[in-house]
């Protein structure tokens, strides 16, 4: 494999203080803001292996503590942004490109996610496949993960994405965002304390009356959801969704153990969006339960979750 890697940009004050500590930057995790960005280094293995570095603050606005630990979505978060990172820092991708996330999934191991006395300081393995270009350019690749606290394994995943020019984008959704159709008018949020969360704003189901069932809430003023103007709805927020409506089956904000998810087509802002959660079969232990949680749009599967948390009744 040819390497075609951008020069990797110098940190502030490295030459002076090189054992000193910051984020990678942040257009490269696709963030607006720096306290957003989970990861603060990374370094090459060879082409398609690669060591990252990041830290976990103890409290953060949204990713809340659940039951002493470390949200496990900052987990996916961190994830997520490992890819963003390595196809811009040493896959050659250019700033400014869209990305089109198709799978996304984690497990956590809560004894290693203990919230302690200070920010969670990580090292994350990551391995690449499946690497695909059009022409000299990637156009998508598979990869995964495993995050090392302490010399122990907090959590694993991976993800696969694809990876487009603004060009291409545009003509990709020219036919959508021509349409012009405003967003829906922001509905009521369900009650926090049934979905796990504390405040309302965070809350991104609305109640249907039915059992099982609820209208994805968009506020795009969200600041952590919403981090950057986007015109559909983040991948976070359809994964949050699948946290909450789990939540809400299992009648408790239940750690997340393990999630394994797939986008199937982009969840758009202007038509309402269907959430339904259902208990799935158990294996006889009752030590754990997974829902499994859809989103449909405009009749069209958008998103698929299975989510596996510890059982209620063993907590």
């Amino acid at each position: 494999m040819t390497k075609e890697t951008p020069e990797r940009p110098a940190r502030p004050g490295s030459s002076r203080h090189p054992a000193l500590t910051t984020t990678v930057p942040k257009e490269f995790v696709h963030r607006a803001g720096v306290a957003e960005v989970m990861l603060t280094d990374w370094a090459r293995n060879d082409d398609t292996h690669f060591t990252l570095a990041a830290q976990w603050p103890r409290g953060h606005s949204f990713f809340t503590t659940v039951e002493g630990c470390h949200d496990p979505f900052v987990a996916a978060e961190t994830i997520r942004q490992a890819g963003a990172l390595l196809a811009h820092a040493e896959f050659g991708v250019p700033l400014g490109h869209n990305f089109l996330m198709w799978e996304l999934g984690f497990a956590v191991n809560p004894e290693r996610m203990r919230v302690d006395g200070a920010p969670a300081s990580l090292e994350l393995e990551v391995a690449c496949f499946d690497v695909k270009r059009r022409g000299t350019g990637l156009s998508g690749m598979r990869y995964e993960a495993v995050i090392r606290r302490d010399g122990h394994v907090a959590a694993t995943g991976g993800a696969t994405f694809t990876c487009t020019s603004p060009r291409v984008y545009q003509r990709l959704r020219a036919e959508r965002l021509a349409l012009g159709r405003p967003q829906p008018p922001l509905t009521a949020p369900t009650a926090p304390q049934t979905v796990g969360r504390v405040s309302p704003t965070d809350v991104v189901l609305s109640p249907t009356g039915e059992q099982g069932r609820w209208q994805l809430r968009v506020d795009t003023r969200h600041p952590v959801l919403f981090e950057h103007p986007v015109d559909h709805v983040p991948g976070m927020m359809l994964l949050e969704a699948a946290r909450q409506a789990t939540a809400a089956t299992l009648g408790s904000a239940t750690l997340p153990l393990r999630v394994a998810s797939t986008f199937a087509r982009y969840a758009e802002l202007d038509a309402p969006c269907l959430i339904e959660a259902r208990r799935l079969p158990g294996d006889g232990t009752a030590r754990e339960e997974s829902v499994l949680v859809t989103a449909v749009q405009e009749g069209e599967l958008t998103f698929s979750a299975t989510v596996t948390a510890a059982s209620p009744r063993t907590n």
